[in-house]
């Protein structure tokens, strides 16, 4: 079942994706040193650099350091597709922010940066053996992007833009990148980011989500933070009621989509051993939009979106390497093609 509005070979086929631009340092560790950072183990929660820093160095191991944060990662799986893509955030003047935006210049996607003498943020990612990863955030620049440095020109050829959840603590950016987006004619896709972001904005979600978007996206701890539902099938079937298409992530257990009295059910993707579960849902989330920016059926896209979560839980980090793109094309039937690298200054 496809949604009608995408049509394949229509005139706007482009993601923008709007969020924090940060550095990931992914470090590997046990429950035990979770516990004692007081962040809720698979949460997430704000610290200034100093804590991050001395938590890196009681975990006394050497980090992983490459780009991140969610919709950076969506949209940079969306590049790797082959989809036109955008992504709209404000780093650094500093090496980290110059490494970000050439990262994403090198797979493809256009940059709309803006920049402060503030240091580039980042995010501490403490990943255990069951592949969960606990975040401490130090938002840096990107927290200071101002609803001025959002042109309505960003969105003018743009299908769906993505917004993600983190942002909802800057309140005036947020809705303000929604009204631009809605202006613009484009459908809205927002990403629940995490089920504490959730829990600590519910009313301000809730009145966002009934006002603007189109596309929701959570897993199953994210959705019953949503909706109060412990039940996954009454919670998708309440966010259901609130956006023209839903889907709830289950992890191993694959993911289902709502798309009015519909769910679909997708399978999860492979049998190999989880390396780490770092930006399976930002890949999920990329296989999927992209699908439905190509007009493929919602089952479709499912299953192009479970090969790309799986992917990426194959190694360290939120990238899948080329070998791995190669296998997903293969998987999904995706010829490798020029998609168009582009920087907009």
């Amino acid at each position: 079942m496809p949604i009608d509005w995408f049509q394949p070979g229509g005139s706007r086929k482009r993601i923008v994706g709007i969020g924090s631009a940060l550095v990931d340092i992914l470090v590997q560790t046990d429950d035990a040193f979770v516990a004692q950072t007081g962040v809720p183990k698979g949460g997430m929660i704000y610290f200034d650099p100093p804590v991050i820093d001395q938590t890196l160095k009681d975990a006394g191991v050497d980090p992983q350091i490459v780009p991140g944060g969610a919709a950076c990662n969506t949209i940079t799986g969306v590049a790797r597709l082959g989809g036109k893509t955008r992504f709209l955030g404000k780093r650094g003047r500093d090496e980290f922010g110059r490494r970000f935006e050439a990262a994403l210049v090198r797979h493809g996607v256009a940059t709309l940066l803006a920049e402060s003498a503030t240091p580039t943020g980042r995010v501490l990612s403490l990943i255990t053996p069951d592949s969960q990863r606990t975040m401490l955030t130090y938002l840096g620049a990107s927290s200071e992007m101002r609803p001025d440095e959002v042109s309505p020109a960003a969105f003018e050829d743009c299908a769906v833009a993505l917004i993600e959840g983190y942002l909802v603590y800057n309140h005036d950016l947020f809705r303000h990148a929604m009204q631009s987006a809605h202006a613009a004619g484009a459908r809205i896709a927002l990403d629940l980011a995490s089920f504490t972001v959730v829990e600590e904005n519910h009313r301000a979600l809730t009145s966002i989500v009934d006002q603007y978007v189109d596309f929701l996206i959570a897993n199953e701890d994210e959705a019953r933070a949503f909706t109060g539902q412990q039940d996954e099938t009454a919670a998708l079937e309440m966010l259901t009621q609130q956006a023209e298409l839903a889907v709830v992530k289950l992890g191993a257990r694959g993911s289902r989509i709502g798309c009015g009295d519909q769910i679909i059910h997708i399978p999860a993707h492979g049998e190999g051993p989880v390396v780490d579960s770092t930006g399976a849902g930002d890949l999920w989330a990329a296989g999927f939009l992209y699908g439905l920016v190509e007009g493929l059926p919602l089952a479709q896209c499912g299953r192009l979106a479970s090969v790309c979560g799986y992917e990426v839980c194959r190694m360290v980090g939120a990238s899948i390497p080329d070998e791995g793109w190669q296998r997903v094309r293969a998987i999904a039937a995706i010829q490798p093609e020029d998609s168009g690298r582009e920087e907009i200054s």
